[in-house]
């Protein structure tokens, strides 16, 4: 079910998409900021979260601070993140598709340099924390920061080499790579990044990789089981692209 409390006019240059989880408490302030950002910047945006079945009053709160641009998806039920993600990116409308955590641990105010290095050619941009100029303001516990940079390390020898941080949440795909890469993807839990990426470099689009202002937030959904699960996954990218799986769009996309 789509619920809309407005939309922006079609293909407006920018569609920012929120997956969001009992995100009550800190949709609000993020949907505020990053419409006044915009605003400011004078962009023709849409802002689109996808309710992923909370059970808390996340929906109602994000009507109440998402302006007349903002596009709610509900799902029927608790699906994934990556469902989400897949679902705000295809619906998304903009010529520019960013996809970003509802806690905002990457600042709205970085897209520019996102957006300036797809102006020079690329069709993904992805923020990283592994960068030499990445500034961490506020980290993440030793344990899961470990575990981090052990998946991102796997992740650049089976399945993406050249990348250092898949897993920041904050990446810009132009409507063609938007559409290529989420219309084929299979996995719904959090190492749907990966796979995203792994699709669009298959299909032929650039990716580039830039440093950013990031702050950890304690508040942080994802726990260690959701995260160790997330390695099994990268078999199965590695298993699917050996398979062709990725060559057509997903049967349940069409």
């Amino acid at each position: 079910m789509t619920e809309a409390a407005g939309r922006a006019p079609a293909s407006p240059e920018l569609s920012v998409v929120f997956p969001a989880y009992n995100e009550a408490a800190r949709l609000p302030r993020t949907l505020s900021r990053v419409r006044a950002w915009l605003d400011g910047q004078g962009t023709d945006y849409e802002l689109l979260v996808v309710d992923d079945g909370s059970r808390d009053d996340t929906v109602a709160r994000a009507r109440a601070e998402g302006g007349e641009r903002l596009v709610v998806l509900s799902n029927d039920r608790n699906r994934g993140k990556g469902y989400s993600v897949r679902r705000g990116m295809l619906a998304a409308q903009g010529r520019r598709r960013l996809m970003s955590d509802a806690d905002l641990s990457t600042p709205i105010e970085e897209l520019p340099r996102l957006w300036a290095r797809m102006d020079e050619g690329y069709d993904v941009v992805i923020a990283s924390r592994a960068l030499p100029l990445s500034r961490i303001e506020v980290r993440q516990g030793a344990f899961r920061e470990n575990m981090g940079r052990a998946f991102n390390l796997l992740v650049r020898m089976a399945v993406l080499p050249g990348l250092r941080d898949t897993q920041c949440g904050f990446k810009l795909f132009s409507a063609a790579a938007a559409q290529a890469a989420f219309s084929r993807t299979h996995l719904d839990g959090f190492a749907f990044d990966v796979e995203a990426l792994f699709i669009a470099r298959q299909q032929g689009f650039r990716v580039a990789e830039l440093p950013v202002v990031w702050r950890n937030d304690a508040a942080t959904r994802v726990g260690w089981w959701k995260g160790l699960l997330a390695f099994t996954d990268l078999l199965r990218i590695r298993a699917n692209g050996l398979r062709g799986r990725y060559r057509a769009p997903s049967p349940d996309q069409l």
